[in-house]
C-alpha cells in the first residue's frame, strides 16, 4: 500500500496485524516508534523517504480491562440502560494491547455491576459500537436482560440509527439508497469492502441537508449494521466521507487536509426500552469539529431543505 500522506498511526496499525490503531497511537506518543530516528505525533503525515522503526510488543491476552474514572457524557440513565454521547477519538471497547482509556473502562467505573460474573469481561454492556473516530449516540445495557433484549432489537432491525455525514462531491443526488453487500477486502484483510461473492446484505439510505462547493452535509439512515457500512457504501458511490483516510486515502493525496477524522456522527437513535417497551428517541447536537469543517467548505448556489 502506498503510505505517503497517511497518518503514522494508520500506517503502523495497517502494517502490523496485531497492533490496533489505539496501540499504535500510544507507542508513537511514547517514542517507541520513530520516523527517521525522530519522535513524531500519531497524526504525522508520512512522507516519501521516511524510515519508520520501532518494536511492537506482543499482545497480552490474559489481562483484562480495569475500571477508570472518566467524564462520560450521559444523556439518559435508569436501572436498565445508559445512553451516551461518545466524543471522537474514544475507542468503545478494549482490544489486544489496548486495555485502557476506552469507553468500557469508564463504564466499568460508573456501573460497578459490570464487574460481577455473567458479563463479557471485555465488552460488558456493549450492545453496538461506533468506530473510534465516529462520534455520537450509543446505548449501553446495565442488566443482562436488557442486553439480550437490545441485541435482538438491533438484529431484527427494529432500531432506527441516523447519522450526519460530510461527503465529498457536488453532484450527489438529493436522496437515494445503496444496496451493496459488504465483506472482507480480498487483499487488505484488515478492512471491509463491497463483496458480491461472500458479502452480507447491507442497506443505507440518505438525504442531502446542505450543499457546499465540493461536498454535502447528509442525513444517513443505517438500515443494517455492517462494519464501516456508511464509509464503504459512500466510497463505492463516489461520495467518500471527508477525512476518511482508510477508504479514500489515494483521493486525499495532495489535497488540503480539512479534518483529522472521518466526518461521521451518530445523531439520532430510536429504540424500545427493554423494560417498559416504550419507544425512546435521542438526538445529539452536531459536534464542534463538524461545524469547523463546514466553515472551511465553499458555498454552493444550490441548497436542499433540512429535514424536519
Amino acid at each position: 500500500m502506498d503510505q505517503v500522506d497517511l497518518r503514522l498511526d494508520q500506517v503502523l496499525s495497517t502494517a502490523v496485524e496485531t497492533c490496533s490503531r489505539s496501540q499504535a497511537s500510544d507507542l508513537i506518543s511514547c517514542g517507541k516508534v520513530l520516523v527517521s530516528g525522530m519522535k513524531k505525533r500519531p497524526g504525522y503525515r508520512v512522507k516519501k523517504g521516511d524510515a519508520i522503526s520501532g518494536q511492537i510488543p506482543e499482545p497480552v491476552t490474559e489481562e483484562l480491562p480495569k475500571p477508570e474514572p472518566m467524564d462520560l457524557s450521559i444523556l439518559f440513565e435508569d436501572d436498565y440502560i445508559l445512553v451516551i454521547d461518545k466524543p471522537p477519538g474514544l475507542v468503545v471497547h478494549p482490544g489486544p494491547g489496548n486495555l485502557c482509556n476506552t469507553l468500557v473502562n469508564g463504564l466499568m467505573h460508573h456501573v460497578p455491576g459490570f464487574l460481577d460474573g455473567g458479563w463479557d469481561p471485555v465488552r460488558p454492556g456493549i450492545v453496538h459500537r461506533l468506530d473510534k473516530d465516529t462520534s455520537g449516540l450509543i446505548v449501553v445495557a446495565k442488566t443482562l436482560t436488557s442486553l439480550s433484549f437490545l441485541q435482538k432489537e438491533f438484529k431484527q432491525r427494529r432500531v432506527e440509527k441516523r447519522y450526519l455525514a460530510l461527503a465529498e462531491g457536488k453532484a450527489i443526488a438529493p436522496r437515494g439508497e445503496i444496496l451493496l453487500p459488504l465483506g472482507r477486502h480480498p487483499v487488505r484483510r484488515k478492512i471491509m469492502a463491497v463483496n458480491h461473492e461472500t458479502g452480507k446484505y447491507a442497506r443505507t439510505s440518505w438525504q442531502v441537508l446542505q450543499r457546499f462547493a465540493q461536498a454535502c452535509l447528509i442525513d444517513v439512515r443505517l438500515h443494517t449494521g455492517r462494519t464501516h457500512q456508511i464509509r464503504i457504501h459512500f466510497y463505492a458511490m463516489d461520495m467518500p466521507l471527508l477525512g476518511d483516510n482508510v477508504y479514500q486515502y489515494r483521493r486525499n493525496r495532495g489535497k488540503k487536509i480539512l479534518t483529522d477524522r472521518q466526518m461521521l456522527h451518530s445523531w439520532k437513535l430510536r429504540f424500545r426500552h427493554p423494560y417498559s417497551g416504550q419507544e425512546m428517541m435521542f438526538a445529539s447536537e452536531m459536534p464542534h469539529d463538524f461545524a469547523q469543517t463546514m466553515a472551511k467548505l465553499g458555498p454552493s448556489d444550490k441548497e436542499d431543505p433540512s429535514l424536519s
